[in-house]
């Protein structure tokens, strides 16, 4: 989902200016089912190549579409991608709250935009229509594909992001609270497949959950058509919550570290990986899901409260 709001007018008005025609709507509406070059919209929507490249260019610059060259019969063909399924605009100018009123900050990243990472096979990513890379090839990480990742999965290594920290000024953090659907990386699946998978946040380990296996015998309640019986299929939703005293996994303690371990208030974004360490006792490796894949309907989740001091 894109949040848009009057924090970032530049790109509020980016957006709305891409939405405000018939043909860049019909545009998006088109890309929702699949990847399109710029020939094959221009014959659907009956409107010629060259206007639909301009709009092209205003959708890819408002950052709703996604666009790359691919080899053509002649020269290259630019075949385009939509980036969200769902855009919402806030209009609610933040107000400050008074000295001891609460608050709550909750923001979702999608699991392909990932920062930095650094894995080994088994490996790969899959979007809504294909596989978006070659298996097993760790280089294929670093394309500018992986963006479009509902499931990536390894067996070594680790995935970080940077998630976007905005609250007031002047607001004391309570407590911060990280979740996603999560399993080990088996062979095709293997429901007893245990894995030591690890959160580090601000370069802080903050605790290791034992996923039990890689889960398959049924089809994860959000797969794609195309994805097979034999692979992996689903995961856990888990929950890490960091308070001033501990941090605790499905509300179950699981470390010492604290808040204050953290050094959130310096940062204007907190620096998330996942990953198994080299030392893990069960080094079973890793599958992330999006909101595409799985059985829930959400990316990598996080959550802030705080209290106005």
């Amino acid at each position: 989902m894109l949040e848009l709001s009057f924090n970032e007018p530049d790109k509020l008005v980016a957006v709305a200016h891409a939405l405000s025609t018939r043909a860049r709507a019909d545009m998006l509406r088109l890309l929702s089912t699949r990847k399109m070059n710029v020939v094959e919209i221009s014959e659907q929507l009956c409107l010629p190549v060259s206007t639909v490249a301009n709009n092209v260019k205003i959708l890819e610059a408002a950052g709703l579409i996604n666009t790359e060259l691919l080899p053509a019969t002649r020269g290259a063909m630019k075949v385009c991608s939509r980036n969200y399924d769902d855009i919402h605009f806030d209009f609610n100018v933040q107000k400050t709250l008074p000295k001891g009123e609460s608050g709550q900050y909750l923001v979702e990243l999608p699991i392909g935009h990932y920062s930095d990472c650094e894995v080994y096979p088994t490996c790969g990513l899959a979007g809504v229509d294909d596989f978006i890379c070659k298996e097993d090839e760790p280089a294929q990480f670093y394309r500018p594909r992986h963006i479009e990742a509902q499931l990536i999965w390894f067996r070594k290594g680790y995935v970080e992001y940077l998630l976007p920290l905005e609250i007031p000024s002047g607001a004391r953090i309570e407590a911060l609270e990280l979740s996603m659907e999560i399993c080990s990386e088996a062979p095709n699946y293997d429901n007893n497949w245990p894995s030591d998978i690890t959160l580090w946040v601000n370069e802080r380990e903050i605790g290791t959950w034992t996923s039990p296996g890689d889960f398959g015998g049924r089809r994860g309640k959000l797969n794609p058509s195309w994805w097979g019986d034999m692979a992996t299929q689903y995961g856990l939703l888990k929950t890490w919550r960091i308070t001033h005293e501990r941090t605790l996994l499905d509300m179950i303690p699981v470390s010492d570290t604290s808040l204050a371990d953290l050094n959130l208030s310096r940062r204007p974004s907190v620096r998330l990986r996942i990953g198994v360490k080299e030392n893990a006792v069960n080094k079973g490796g890793v599958n992330l899901f999006g909101t595409r894949f799985g059985d829930y309907e959400q990316d990598i989740r996080m959550k802030v409260d705080y209290v106005m001091d």
